[in-house]
């Protein structure tokens, strides 16, 4: 898929007007989740992305203390000063689109690497409370 592609089909699932739109909520949210994955996970991700959409997304350095879902929303909410309820929107149609292109396999190992609170930003339902790690 090309970064092209990929923007025309967040700007599909979230609804945005434009594509210059689309562009702007999928490098916020990239930015963002750069700051958030680390180790193998990041660089298999990475690998699956576009390759403009990959530079955005590695040119981040990972934050040393890991957000929950709903802590990402907020931050990232303040970061672009926009409502915690129009980024939670904005999160889910980039991250969608990012953990189809990642394939089950690892969004599995994203998701386990993540705080709790990931699984409903890339549309999957979390049923149950992973253990914390001791």
């Amino acid at each position: 898929m090309t970064f092209h592609q990929m923007l025309e089909k967040i700007r599909y699932e979230g609804a945005y007007p434009t594509r210059e739109r689309a562009e702007d909520v999928t490098r916020s949210v990239l930015v963002a989740l750069g700051r958030q994955l680390t180790g193998d996970e990041r660089v298999d991700l990475a690998a699956c992305l576009p390759t403009e959409a990959a530079l955005v997304f590695t040119g981040q350095i990972p934050d040393t203390q890991q957000l929950t879902g709903w802590g990402f929303v907020k931050d990232l909410a303040t970061r672009t000063d926009a409502t915690p309820a129009t980024t939670r929107w904005d999160t889910g149609a980039v991250l969608a689109v990012v953990g189809h292109l990642a394939g089950p396999g690892l969004l599995d190992r994203i998701l386990d690497q993540l705080p709790p609170g990931y699984a409903l930003l890339f549309g999957r339902a979390e049923l149950s409370p992973r253990p914390s790690a001791a």
